[in-house]
């Protein structure tokens, strides 16, 4: 099994997520998917020092660990055999425009937008849970060989995951 310790974030400003499009590196499992900024740790990181390093590589903003929020825990397992373990995060962007990115392109994307993006499908289930409540969240998603979402579990709990997507249309 493939495990993996990886962080995300999504940076906001006015009503805008910065997205990243991922259609510049070979063998990438987010090959032209819509996500935000983040990465994988490395030695000794904790999820704050990850997504600090993480935001300031992929955009330059350098954003005071202070005002980045720690959001969730999501815990992703595939029938192909991965394993990732995903500190998931949200934080206001600086008035400024983001770097240019070698690991895709980045675009602001208004938040009334973010469904009708080529999404995971369990991505749009955690950026639902993120519009919808403060509270600190931890998601299981499962997905098949296929790369479709078979189960989600918030919090302990089987969620009717088809009916949260059909809610927002995914």
């Amino acid at each position: 099994m493939d495990r993996c310790l990886t962080t995300l974030c999504y940076l906001e400003k006015d009503d805008k997520y910065l997205m990243m499009h991922r259609i510049s590196k070979k063998n990438d499992i987010n090959k032209d998917k819509w996500i935000g900024v983040g990465g994988h740790f490395e030695e000794k990181e904790s999820p704050e020092d990850c997504i600090k390093r993480e935001i300031y590589e992929e955009t330059g903003f350098d954003i005071p660990l202070d005002e980045i929020r720690y959001r969730a825990v999501v815990t992703f397992i595939s029938d192909k055999g991965d394993y990732e373990l995903m500190s998931l995060f949200t934080a206001k962007a600086p008035d400024a425009q983001p770097k240019e990115c070698d690991e895709g392109e980045l675009s602001w994307v208004p938040k009334s937008d973010m469904y009708k993006l080529n999404l995971w499908e369990g991505d749009k289930i955690f950026l639902k849970l993120l519009e919808e409540s403060s509270d600190f969240f931890s998601l299981k998603l499962s997905y098949d060989k296929e790369d479709r979402l078979k189960e989600a579990v918030l919090n302990g709990k089987v969620l009717n995951f088809r009916e949260v997507l059909n809610k927002i249309g995914g």
